[in-house]
């Protein structure tokens, strides 16, 4: 049976304006590819394979921006009628963070798919050497043309459990992936393409080489199938994504669970020294290979075992504007014609932005406001309180996970700049993020978190106007984006892949101020209030002198929409879902092959 859909309608967006689409079966002739209903069907869909994935609404809760990311892939897959599958894990605990005397503490809740609206539909079990299997639970959850396929069991731990390397974050991979697919086939479902979420999926397209090789094709011919057929997506330059594994380690947990001995002498040959990056098995596996911004592919430096540098493909991030975006805003855009029937900017969307005036806008940041302040009713800051911000105070934002890279603390560097800019501008400052797991005294995030708060804490007037809210999670950060004035972006240059924060504080019509990495640099120079510098020192003075700018043009309303439109015009097209979900199926069916 083929799926014929609004995804049957959608590859066309060539060039001409996608207004003039009139359903979403023209999304496939929008985007050149009116044959790949040929290819993608329910039975044959598109295999999204993830170790995490970010949807408290489905009832799995990730870490961070991968997580997030996902998500969305499959909300707008879901919005376009795609045949998507999303394999992932499903953990039984979700970790939450409390703070106690200005120190984070996690909590663990635990969780259940069949509570979480998922069904039982068969057991799969994954060989461990010299143990008893584990006995994988497969559950599925079908929403529209898309459906979750997660395993669990009781011993499956929580995400990114202990150190990447560890034995049981290769249990982890191995069941996620030869797991996985084994599901798939014991729902007769045949990937039409695999995405490889970073290398820890892996072996979903190692457990595609082994059924091939098993029904007799050779490993050659078996290994230019699915190269053609899988996607290696990497999300992060963190070191941490990329594990390494001993023999001894595959000997236990992967080459038990594989038939062929070709595949098994095949993955042999790729190790050295005993050890083998997944990084390497992957790219010798996957043909095509993107990462996700412009800036992201230029920076990254992943090579393959002959030492040849491997080129990536610059497929930038976008997010499900429905989860992200206030209603009243998007309904302002859908209603003005600079959003189309597929979430797509429309053919003037520009001109129509620039007539808008401030009173078209500020009456929905108001509704922002107010929406944001909902979300804190029942949220608690670092003292365990709640907190309100007043209707005619300025707002600062930050909303990320709280790693080195993302720097939250550079605002706080100087105490005396910042309390100058916040007293100035009558403005108050909340952030929120998830710290890593299970981390303390000694750890650089951690000790610097600390000396922040503490910082914060010694000074009457920050206590008051600077907000630490704990247990950061989807709704919190929708809230903060329609709620915030202006928000903060500064990771160190070339170290964020692309960041999908901004995007929803632009959609949200928040002024960002960011330095230019990530996907904020795919406009060069970027649309936003830059911050600069050849040095630290240099960069957070750059910081302070982009908030005082940003505040002003908060007060002023002819700056003020000048800003935020420009923003939108500059980035509406990049951060739309529907456009990345257009740019990877191009990407995959770039041939009739």
């Amino acid at each position: 049976m083929r799926l014929v859909s609004t995804f049957d309608k959608i590859l066309h967006m060539s060039g001409q304006p996608t207004s003039d689409i009139e359903d979403v079966a023209e999304f496939y002739a929008a985007i050149d590819r009116a044959s790949l209903t040929h290819k993608i069907s329910v039975e044959r869909p598109y295999v999204y394979t993830t170790m995490e994935v970010y949807d408290a609404a489905n009832g799995i809760r990730g870490a961070g921006g991968l997580g997030v990311l996902a998500a969305d892939t499959r909300r707008t897959a879901e919005a376009l009628e795609i045949p998507f599958v999303m394999l992932t894990p499903y953990y039984q605990e979700e970790r939450h963070q409390e703070m106690t005397n200005l120190v984070p503490k996690d909590t663990y809740t635990p969780r259940s798919p069949i509570e979480s609206g998922y069904e039982k539909v068969g057991d799969i079990a994954v060989v461990v050497e010299g143990q008893k299997d584990a006995i994988l639970e497969i559950y599925q959850k079908i929403l529209g043309s898309t459906r979750f396929l997660t395993m669990s069991e009781p011993n499956f731990g929580a995400l990114y459990v202990g150190d990447a390397s560890e034995d049981h974050r290769l249990y982890q991979e191995v069941a996620l992936g030869l797991g996985g697919y084994a599901a798939l086939k014991m729902l007769e479902l045949k990937p039409a393409v695999i995405q490889l979420n970073e290398t820890a999926a892996t072996f979903a397209a190692v457990a595609r080489l082994d059924e091939l090789c098993r029904n007799g094709m050779g490993l050659y011919e078996a290994i230019v199938y699915v190269r053609k057929h899988t996607l290696y997506t990497n999300h992060t330059l963190v070191q941490a994504a990329e594990p390494e594994y001993t023999y001894a380690q595959f000997e236990k947990y992967v080459f038990p669970n594989l038939v062929s001995p070709a595949l098994k002498h095949f993955i042999a040959g790729l190790f050295r020294n005993g050890q083998l990056k997944l990084n390497n098995l992957t790219i010798e596996i996957a043909e095509a290979k993107n990462c996700v911004s412009r800036m992201h592919a230029k920076v990254i430096d992943v090579h393959d075992l002959s030492g040849e540098r491997v080129e990536f493909k610059a497929i930038t991030n976008g997010i499900d504007l429905d989860t992200w975006v206030m209603p009243e805003i998007l309904e302002f855009y859908r209603s003005r014609e600079i959003l189309d029937k597929f979430d797509m900017p429309g053919a003037n969307f520009r001109d129509v932005l620039g007539q808008v005036t401030a009173a078209d806008l500020r009456s929905i940041k108001k509704l922002g406001r107010a929406k944001l302040n909902q979300e804190l009713q029942n949220r608690k800051n670092q003292y365990g309180q709640v907190v309100q911000i007043p209707e005619d105070a300025m707002l600062f934002e930050f909303k990320r996970r709280f790693v080195e890279y993302k720097r939250p603390w550079m605002p706080f560097e100087d105490m005396g700049e910042i309390r100058s800019i916040l007293f100035e501008s009558n403005a108050h400052y909340i952030m929120s993020g998830m710290m890593p797991g299970n981390v303390g005294s000694g750890d650089k995030t951690y000790d610097r978190l600390q000396v922040m708060l503490k910082n914060i804490d010694n000074d009457p007037f920050l206590r008051e106007r600077v907000h630490y809210i704990t247990d950061y999670d989807e709704s919190l950060s929708a809230a903060m984006s329609a709620g915030a004035d202006i928000s903060i972006n500064v990771p160190e240059v070339g170290w964020e892949a692309c960041g999908t924060s901004f995007m929803k504080d632009i959609g949200n019509l928040t002024l960002l101020i960011s330095t230019s990495d990530g996907g904020v640099a795919d406009v060069e120079p970027p649309e936003v209030f830059e911050v600069r510098g050849d040095n630290y020192n240099a960069e957070i003075a750059s910081l302070y002198e982009q908030m005082r700018a940003a505040s002003a043009a908060v007060k002023d309303d002819t700056q003020w929409v000048d800003r935020v439109t420009k923003q939108l015009a500059t980035y509406l097209p990049m951060i739309c879902g529907a456009r990345m979900m257009r740019d990877y199926l191009r990407f995959l069916f770039k041939t009739d092959n």
